[in-house]
């Protein structure tokens, strides 16, 4: 354990030390048995881009546009993503016949139950800032599928996304046609991913997890660093009841050697993940020790904050994304980052500055509360789970202020539906529940009769089409001349939110 104080290249501590030890005996709920399991672990910490693509929209070619959808159906006839088989060995197959691409670079590999892909994003721009060209996975995707595969910070075009498909489609077949199951929609994108940035050729690849981690399509990949975002209770049908549990699921990215970079964990999650970094001799930066937020404060646009990296303090960052949970992923991919450079590790030093401050400046996240429209504002975000809709509520109370916010709530069926409306209940004067697109969203009737014993049935509206859903949300936020600060929130799922973000305007 490092218990001395961060030091400089001249060995100094800085006047700042006392405030990040602030942080330090802020964090709650630390079992003291944890002790047992850090001192078999090394922690890390440090010893004396181009902008962000958004969602792409259709291709505007309309040859283009029909080989693409060719390919969707195709895919779309796979397994889709939430029918799994605990297995690598499909993938495996088609990493060997495909030559290994998943090990022609480095990778960072982010797993955790909320903030992945933010936190991705960090990465990628921070990464990019410093002139090393990326390959970024990440799912689900919000509007179009060739966003989870980016090169230097934008989704691939639909035309190299076709191209990807049709160059491995062969050897897929072949490993369809001797296993036992066909392999998944997530398989045949994961594929895709490794074989693009391969071909780039990319200097380092930032990769996300489907789900879980252990038996995860990604985890034929070999990170160097690997990071888990916050656990918390989400798939308990496929990974478990508990965040110990799920914990157990998240801790198979963490490979021999590695370092692994973890946000603040519930005490049991936290047990398994330093477990298993025992067990693999893996390196550990944990946030609220190794590092951490020093500062934050509500800025026009975002947030600025002073974080506390592996090798010293970073200030006055702006971040155009707002709530303390963005502050976190924030700190979470900068000592990421740090960790990829060896800082910490081989080097006491600090990243430059100014380069961090303009990778930051550049992160764009969409669906992540993303303002699509003014008067009356209307705020997109993809929380899908009780955490994630707790740490929005607060965000939106925090960054907008809201005299009246009007919900509108599209959720799939197989998610804990009730804790996400209490999340929101607190805040939402009303509630618009409806549905998107898809077979795994909830009925209308069976949300409304959950939402009425949450909300109770004056504050609660039924509008089976979101279109329409949309229209009596932003109509209840104009309604009436006092309330002209209202404002709606979108959420639910990340596909309500791109089907939202569509239909009012965006990509």
């Amino acid at each position: 354990m490092s218990e001395r104080p961060l030091n400089d290249d001249n060995g100094s501590t800085g006047p700042d030390d006392d405030r990040f030890e602030e942080i330090v005996d802020a964090e709650t709920e630390r079992d003291p048995d944890l002790a047992v399991i850090e001192a078999g672990s090394r922690t890390l910490r440090a010893q004396a881009v181009p902008p962000q693509g958004d969602v792409p929209a259709r291709p505007e070619d309309p040859e283009t546009d029909r080989a693409l959808r060719e390919v969707e159906a195709e895919l779309a006839g796979r397994w889709g993503e939430t029918k799994l088989d605990p297995s690598l060995v499909r993938i495996e197959a088609l990493m060997d016949i495909l030559g290994q691409p998943q090990r022609a670079y480095p990778a960072i590999h982010i797993t955790g139950t909320n903030g992945k892909t933010s936190t991705a994003r960090m990465i990628e721009s921070l990464l990019g800032a410093f002139e090393l060209r990326t390959g970024r996975y990440t799912s689900p995707h919000v509007q179009s599928v060739t966003e989870r595969i980016s090169l230097d910070g934008a989704p691939i075009s639909a035309e190299r996304f076709i191209e990807t498909y049709r160059d491995i489609q062969p050897y897929v077949q072949m490993v369809d046609d001797r296993e036992d199951y066909r392999l998944s929609f997530f398989e045949v994108l994961t594929a895709m991913a490794y074989a693009a940035f391969a071909d780039a050729p990319v200097d380092v690849a930032v990769v996300e997890v489907g789900m879980g981690g252990t038996w995860d399509a990604t985890n034929v990949v070999d990170g160097s660093v690997a990071v888990v975002t916050p656990i918390s209770l989400d798939h308990t049908d496929r990974l478990g009841a508990t965040p110990g549990d799920i914990a157990g699921e998240k801790a198979g990215i963490v490979k021999q050697d590695a370092t692994v970079v973890l946000a603040q964990q519930p005490v049991d999650a936290a047990q398994v993940l330093l477990k298993r970094a025992v067990d693999v001799d893996a390196t550990v930066a944990r946030e609220g020790m190794e590092f951490g937020v020093v500062s934050r404060e509500v800025a026009v646009g975002g947030q600025l904050l002073t974080l506390r990296g592996l090798g010293g303090e970073y200030p006055d960052l702006f971040l155009p994304l707002y709530g303390a949970h963005q502050a976190h992923n924030a700190a979470v991919a900068l000592a990421a980052v740090e960790a990829f450079f060896g800082i910490g590790a081989q080097h006491a030093r600090t990243l430059d500055i100014d380069t961090v401050r303009r990778a930051f400046a550049q992160v764009t996240s969409p669906g992540r509360l993303e303002v699509v429209r003014r008067s009356p504002t209307v705020v997109l975000d993809a929380a899908h789970n009780p955490a994630g809709a707790r740490v929005t509520a607060e965000a939106v109370t925090e960054a907008f202020g809201f005299s009246r916010l009007v919900g509108v709530v599209g959720a799939s069926a197989d998610k804990d539906v009730r804790g996400l409306l209490e999340a929101f209940e607190p805040v939402f004067a009303e509630v618009v529940v409806t549905r998107n697109s898809t077979p795994r969203s909830m009925d209308p009737d069976e949300l409304a009769a959950i939402a009425v014993e949450v909300f109770g049935a004056e504050r609660v509206q039924v509008e089976p089409r979101l279109d329409d859903a949309l229209e009596a949300a932003i109509t209840l936020a104009e309604e009436e001349a006092e309330f002209s600060g209202a404002g709606v929130l979108v959420t639910g799922s990340v596909i309500t939110v791109g089907e939202a973000r569509l239909l009012l305007g965006r990509g």
